[in-house]
């Protein structure tokens, strides 16, 4: 985790290898090019995932037996606080430039229409990502890491990279993604409101408690709303809402309605409250390996 907080990804070695995730990203592109035709995609996505899940567990298996530091090197490049940050902090500054570009960089971390937004909409867009990449790229990895040790953590790591690719509601993946779609909604049933706590707790906002988990449950997703909605009232903003997707536009209900149009310095501030959470990550991991010394 110290190593991923100084250092971030190293872009000199993924020049030269394949990155983990691009590697899982490859398999997935494969499995969805032969297998998602014909009949019985449903049936053909479960299989699939059968598989995915085995081979994280036994993938994870074979690397533990090489010892703590190959586990060590696994977590710094399966969790991405730094990499998050910068993408994120990348926004800000694109947009202190100007809208255009704000809205060409935002695009790189976004699924959605981005050509027609204003600085308030690039702005929240970045934030939302912020928010919801921590859960998902950073406290759900280690969440499974503590859980599984690295079959846990390449299990959730595979199963999230699937999610991401093939889990969506449309006549393409409907069917061949629903199982992985539902089983990354459960893996991060836990550490997404781990990640709404941490957010709430450096934000402190934790008096807002029931507005957060009210508006959290009005989120479209299951798990992206806890996080999303904790980043909001932190920040004393308005997220989600409507948006435009390449299907139209579509209506998504508020999280902290009352709150303040999203500008370009609470991009900053989000990558803040990031790193304050990863601080307290850190001060709690390092309390329970001291603890652990203490007992035995």
């Amino acid at each position: 985790m110290v190593v991923d907080a100084v250092i971030g990804e190293p872009k000199w070695l993924w020049r030269r290898l394949p990155h983990p995730v691009v590697v899982m990203g490859k398999v997935i592109e494969l499995a969805d090019r032969f297998l998602n035709k014909d009949s019985a995609r449903k049936a053909k996505g479960i299989f699939f995932l059968v598989l995915l899940i085995s081979s994280g567990v036994i993938i994870g298996v074979l690397i533990s037996f090489l010892g703590p530091a190959a586990s060590i090197i696994c977590v710094a490049i399966l969790t991405a606080q730094r990499s998050l940050a910068d993408h994120v902090n990348q926004v800000a500054e694109s947009l202190e430039v100007s809208l255009d570009q704000g809205r060409e960089t935002v695009a790189l971390i976004v699924g959605r229409e981005t050509q027609n937004m204003n600085e308030s909409e690039v702005a929240s867009a970045a934030i939302e990502s912020a928010a919801e990449n921590f859960s998902d790229g950073v406290i759900a990895p280690l969440f499974w890491f503590l859980v599984g040790g690295l079959p846990g953590l390449l299990t959730y790591k595979i199963v999230n990279t699937a999610d991401s690719m093939i889990g969506y509601k449309t006549a393409q993946h409907g069917q061949f993604g629903w199982a992985s779609a539902r089983c990354d909604d459960l893996l991060n049933l836990l550490p997404s409101r781990l990640s709404c706590l941490m957010l709430a707790v450096t934000g402190r906002v934790l008096y807002q408690a029931a507005r957060i988990t009210r508006d959290a449950r009005l989120h479209r997703s299951p798990n992206a709303g806890w996080p999303e909605a904790a980043m909001a009232y932190s920040l004393d903003v308005a997220l989600s809402g409507p948006r435009s997707y390449g299907s139209g536009k579509q209506e998504f209900p508020w999280v902290n309605q009352q709150g303040n149009f999203a500008k370009g310095s609470d991009i900053r501030l989000s990558t803040k409250m990031l790193w304050s959470c990863w601080t307290l990550v850190l001060a709690i991991v390092a309390a329970a390996l001291i603890s652990q010394t203490l007992i035995f």
